[in-house]
């Protein structure tokens, strides 16, 4: 049996030089190629899945196979521990085996032990993982399935009678409270003020204290902070009248009863005597009152987290726990946890750099992954025109994947928002990929979206009796009249949560009949509503285990062999409502997340404007610079390349139907083509000249090509820029190019409108007629 250990070990890892994998420290733990943990040869694997066909021998045989910091976790059961565990570096099961190698060597009791994890998943794999260690009978659960017990069991003891009935869903008794406070809610701000009582309630904040609460954290209030607590008041009276409790009442009145009655706390802690908290960055204050109860004036405590994988702050999580343990405990011991067992060592590289440009408290604590696998390929970047392109050129890749062996279920997309899966959904259903949703509802199942459908079909039907459709000449407005009785606005509303989501799947049906009228110029709302009823019929197909459709938040503890990061750029990664640099430092966070969930391949891609023909305003994210190959960093310091070199860069077209454009694989610093001086401004890099500088532009020529572009907006209803801007066509002008090729190589002539325009370009630089065919093809 191993003694004590000493009072504190700091474990501390050297990374690889960049390009390098890293070594394992001795053969006898590292057996080569592994993938993910959970997936890896250094775990043996028995029968269905079990990580042992019968379990360990002894003690000693539960430590086989850890490496040397999983066996400092397994082997330190005296003394507060924290372990600080990276992604993909086998905390769970580190955790698993400490408790295990504790059991088996008589150390701890099992029914002495109380594991708390965050999801009843989770919860479930660890007693899985625990009888196949062959210490069945320790207690792994949530904080609230944990408290729900103690409190079922207690309360008859400390209030009398029985616990009273816990409700499923807040919203009613919001709804209820707001109309006994004659406030108005509609269905989102009904959802975002639940949000806010919940946060109110984990972070333990009274009603007459929540505006003040608020302000302090930054928050954003769906509506006046007073009108809030206000609700929030009315909903606890509502509660009480009702004689009913809420999921956050579990452990309030958990907290209340240790609080007050001594003899029950004690008596907890006669049965539990040693505690493993897993996620602790996501620990709520009241969650952190509970453990401080259950623990008592003991230490036998272990947690696990990561401070960089921090994105719940929203909900009332915070780091702040983790990065204070030792303040708290200051003989404890920290174990770092860096050998990354899921990604390669590119993947890594990637994930490390992300972290290297980020600030703040969480950023001075990261965790400098090293891999443990063999290398692999590059990640990929991809720029599209438009973020159909966008979602179309993700499930091309994604059928031919597919194509050469690789499952469906080891491949996911990833966004920042739910709103952003109906085009993917869509560009999926198109190749005949199969796909499953996880944690959003399908988009044509979402409340609002049955709503908008449900209105619009019975403007189709009784239209010519609606005055809101009396100023609305085409398909695209009749469209957006209809929604704007549902809370569509042409501008998004502040902020997040669910009023910001409702809006987001108006708009997305807005800009669906903005499309479906550009490919169909005669179509009326009765053609919208038959196309949508279709979708949404194809869509409502049997679940099949597909390619993963995931929101960046619930991908959260997932894996997968192949992960596309879409919708990467200025507006969505950062989210346009994130103003404060801690909020900004969460989006990097989230980014981080995504990245390392890919063990293989991983592709960031991002789309220049919304919809085809938009103006091209997008950027790249900022937290990409430096790190994408031919960026920069903020300060100007050339982005570092993954080991094995650089990864190209792809523009989202295979090429043109009028001949292969080159491909621009580096962003290097545009030049006026006259003086030589570095050109910055966008109207400039498009003339590739500085504007006070000659010009030998032709006027004629420019000026046929003007007229040529007034005809081509006015047949697909949209401003003239949305062809060309006046700077694209001077260019042109001036460079008068004779093949497309040279076409191509003009700033604002990207590969869909060089298949869309460029034939009739050609035409007029030539002197001739362009073809009269619809939008010159």
């Amino acid at each position: 049996m191993r003694g004590p250990a000493p009072p504190a070990v700091l474990v501390r890892l050297q990374a690889a030089p960049c390009g390098q994998p890293a070594h394992p420290s001795r053969p006898t733990w590292q057996h080569g190629g592994v993938t993910a943990a959970s997936h890896s040869t250094l775990f043996p694997q028995g029968t269905h899945g079990s990580q042992y066909s019968v379990p360990p021998s002894g003690a000693d045989a539960v430590l086989e196979g850890l490496d040397p910091e999983q066996r400092e976790v397994a082997t330190a059961l005296h003394g507060p521990v924290c372990v600080l565990a990276g992604a993909g570096t086998g905390k769970t099961r580190a955790i698993t085996h400490r408790i295990a190698y504790g059991v088996r060597a008589g150390i701890l009791q099992p029914s002495s032990v109380l594991a708390v994890t965050f999801t009843a998943r989770a919860a479930g794999e660890m007693r899985g993982r625990l009888r196949q260690l062959g210490a069945s009978g320790v207690q792994a659960r949530t904080f609230h399935s944990a408290a729900l017990r103690q409190l079922q069991y207690f309360w008859p003891k400390a209030v009398g009678g029985s616990l009273p009935r816990i409700i499923d869903r807040k919203i009613q008794l919001v709804a209820d409270a707001a109309a006994a406070s004659r406030i108005r809610l509609d269905r989102g701000e009904l959802r975002d003020v639940t949000a806010e009582i919940e946060w109110s309630k984990v972070t333990q904040t009274i009603p007459a204290d929540y505006a003040a609460a608020a302000v302090k954290a930054g928050r954003e209030a769906p509506r006046d902070r007073a009108e809030i607590a206000q609700l929030y008041a009315a909903y606890e009276d509502v509660k009480r009248g009702r004689g009913v409790i809420d999921f956050e009442d579990v452990l309030l009145l958990t907290v209340g009863i240790l609080q007050d009655q001594h003899h029950i706390a004690e008596a907890v802690r006669a049965q539990y005597q040693h505690f493993v908290v897993d996620e602790y960055q996501d620990v709520s204050p009241l969650q952190q009152r509970l453990l401080e109860l259950w623990l008592g004036e003991r230490d036998s405590l272990c947690v696990v987290g990561d401070a960089s994988q921090t994105i719940y702050s929203f909900t009332g999580a915070t780091p702040d726990h983790l990065l204070d343990f030792r303040t708290r405990h200051p003989g404890a011991t920290v174990v770092k946890l860096v050998r990354d067992y899921r990604s390669t060592p590119q993947v890594v590289h990637l994930a490390n750099g992300l972290l290297a440009q980020a600030r703040g408290r969480a950023a001075d604590h990261r965790l400098e992954l090293i891999s443990q696998r063999a290398a692999g390929p590059e990640p990929g970047y991809a720029e599209y025109a438009d973020e159909p392109a966008e979602a179309e050129g993700a499930a091309r890749r994604i059928r031919d994947l597919m194509a050469s062996g690789t499952p469906a279920s080891e491949i996911a997309i990833l966004f920042r928002t739910n709103s952003q899966s109906e085009i993917y959904e869509q560009a999926l259903a198109d190749v005949a990929v199969p796909y499953q949703l996880r944690g959003a509802e399908r988009f044509f199942e979402r409340p609002e979206v049955k709503r908008a459908i449900h209105a619009l079909r019975g403007a189709a039907r009784f239209g010519g009796n609606d005055s809101l459709l009396d100023d609305a000449p085409d398909l695209p407005s009749q469209v957006r009249a209809v929604l704007s009785g549902d809370g569509w606005t042409h501008q998004p509303p502040a902020g997040s949560g669910a009023v910001r989501e409702r809006w987001e799947s108006l708009a997305a049906l807005a800009n669906l009949a903005q499309d479906f009228a550009a490919a169909k110029a005669d179509a009326t709302l009765g053609d919208l509503v038959a196309e949508l009823e279709e979708r949404a019929g194809a869509q409502h197909a049997p679940t099949v285990q597909g390619v993963t459709l995931a929101s960046l938040h619930s991908a959260k503890g997932l894996e997968w062999d192949v992960v596309f990061l879409v919708g990467v750029a200025e507006g969505m990664m950062p989210i346009s409502y994130a103003k404060t640099d801690e909020q900004i430092e969460e989006e990097r966070r989230l980014l981080y997340v995504g990245v390392t969930r890919a063990r293989q391949h991983l592709c960031v891609s991002w789309s220049q404007s919304r919809s085809p023909g938009g103006r091209p305003n997008r950027r790249p994210s900022r937290f990409l610079d430096g790190l994408r190959p031919g960026s920069v960093t903020t300060t100007g310091r050339r982005g570092a390349t993954g080991p094995g070199g650089p990864g190209g860069i792809e523009r989202g077209a295979a090429g043109s139907a009028l001949g292969d454009a080159p491909r621009r694989t580096t962003r290097t610093p545009a030049r006026c083509r006259v003086c030589g001086r570095t050109l910055n401004d966008a109207g400039e890099m498009k003339l590739m000249r500085c504007e006070d500088c000659p010009s030998d532009m032709d006027e004629g020529l420019y000026e046929r090509l003007r007229d040529w572009r007034a005809v081509q907006a006015q047949g697909s209803g949209q401003p003239d820029f949305c062809v060309f801007t006046d700077k694209t066509l001077m260019a042109i002008a001036e460079a008068v190019p004779s093949t497309p090729v040279e076409l191509a190589r003009i700033p604002g002539v990207r590969a869909r409108k060089l298949n869309r325009y460029g034939t009739d370009v050609l035409a007029i630089c030539a002197g001739q007629e362009p073809d009269a065919g619809e939008d010159g093809e």
